[in-house]
């Protein structure tokens, strides 16, 4: 039996199911799919793979992760309120002291505000942008769904445009030629060992007055002119899931680029509450125009911390755990090492790649000072290579090589089709368009 067969049979013994026959089909499909090749010693046509040891276990742990949860447990402040806890807090810093550069212009004003996951951090950092119904947000085709669900989720539009071939990132030109008069902001995203080209981004924004919203979540630690991403436009987010290079198990970091924007963001996922360090201070359109006096201070503080006072934003809770927030301390103390780890492997890789006719290496900007990844993306010529992308994928999965075969492109999903979408932004977008035919 053939690794194809194999892989895809679920057939058991006496039973005849419906995923047993589509099981089947896609064997077939996929045998027709590599029937043009010459069978050879590959893994794909049955023969034994490669690499038959598994790959390091991820994440990484060690008697400092139990020894930090362990104290979180000990402590009796588990959740998130009142927000920030102080574990929460303290990996908040250390992100930020990790992330922004100490001659970074604007070091003393970026703050951090951890949050539940890397994809909220979006929304929240689009609606703390105020940005929402009407409005139109550039993202990348080539993303996961996330960047583009975020608009939607804050009630604006997202408009889909194309990527630089030599980079895989969003393509400024692209950004440029997609502006109109409802455009406020573009989510440039950081992927694949490569960056956006944050010097033209910043030049469109600049140019327009948009709002820059950077998608790192594959990029934690890397630097683009020496500064790391994330701290270019109004908000950098970052992803803590599990399978990225710096986890929490779950969670997400946003790095806002002022107080303001760091308070709007800090009451939205802190069910609409002013956050707690800056009770009785001026912070957006509906805080007072009055400092409190130091008595009222403290009945504010008193009656936020028994739940009683008023909202200051529409806001619910997306909350970072102090459990999270201190495993993410704990992972901070190995992610220099580990990035200069991937960094020589990288290099060697790339070496490799290099010689095999064919494979077409991205383009790495002199200006992308540190690499720092979560994957790797390099492209092939199937002319050349004699073999489809998906083809190599699975073969290199076959030899026990593990290789994702990407994102489909945003504008293909079913969901960000304003034609065909159910859902209430695009469905409005579109009878805009049928009123304006």
């Amino acid at each position: 039996m053939t690794y194809l067969q194999e892989t895809f049979r679920q057939e058991t013994s006496g039973q005849k199911t419906a995923s047993n026959q589509q099981a089947r089909s896609s064997s077939v499909l996929l045998a027709q799919m590599l029937s043009h090749l010459p069978e050879n010693d590959l893994a794909v046509f049955g023969h034994p793979p490669v690499r038959s040891h598994p790959y390091p276990t991820w994440p990484i742990s060690d008697e400092r992760d139990i020894l930090a949860v362990t104290q979180v447990v000990q402590s009796g402040q588990w959740g998130g309120a009142p927000f920030p806890g102080p574990q929460t807090e303290k990996f908040a810093q250390a992100f930020t002291a990790m992330q922004v550069n100490v001659d970074h212009p604007d070091r003393d004003t970026i703050k951090a505000v951890p949050m539940a996951n890397g994809s909220i951090t979006l929304e929240v950092a689009l609606r703390a942008a105020q940005i929402g119904w009407g409005d139109e947000v550039i993202v990348p085709a080539y993303t996961f769904q996330a960047t583009a669900a975020a608009p939607i989720a804050a009630g604006a539009i997202p408009v889909i445009v194309d990527v630089d071939p030599s980079t895989y990132c969003i393509s400024p030109a692209a950004i440029e030629a997609a502006i109109t008069e409802k455009t406020r902001a573009v989510i440039p995203v950081h992927l694949g060992a490569q960056l956006a080209d944050m010097d033209a981004i910043m030049a469109i924004a600049h140019k327009h007055s948009l709002v820059v919203v950077e998608d790192c979540a594959h990029a934690h630690g890397a630097q683009w002119n020496g500064q790391g991403v994330g701290t270019f436009g109004d908000f950098g987010s970052f992803s803590l899931q599990s399978s990225k290079i710096l986890t929490a198990g779950e969670g997400g970091i946003l790095l806002c680029k002022n107080q303001t924007l760091a308070d709007r963001a800090t009451s939205i996922i802190n069910c609409g509450r002013l956050p707690h360090s800056e009770v009785g201070l001026e912070v957006g359109p509906a805080a007072s125009e009055a400092k409190l006096s130091p008595i009222d201070q403290r009945l504010q503080q008193f009656l936020q911390f028994s739940g009683q006072e008023p909202a200051f934003s529409l806001g619910t809770n997306y909350r970072m755990s102090e459990f999270q927030a201190a495993m993410g301390d704990v992972a901070l103390e190995r992610f220099e090492q580990q990035v200069r780890e991937r960094a020589i492997s990288l290099d060697s890789l790339e070496s490799k790649l290099r010689e095999v006719p064919g494979i077409r290496l991205l383009k790495r900007d002199t200006r992308h000072t540190k690499r720092s990844f979560y994957r790797y993306i390099f492209a092939i010529e199937p002319d050349i290579f004699g073999a489809r992308h998906q083809e190599v994928c699975l073969a290199l999965h076959a030899e026990g090589i593990p290789c994702h075969p990407g994102y489909p492109a945003l504008h293909r999903y079913a969901l960000f089709q304003p034609t065909s979408s159910r859902l209430a932004v695009p469905s409005a977008y579109q009878k805009d368009l049928t009123i304006a035919s």
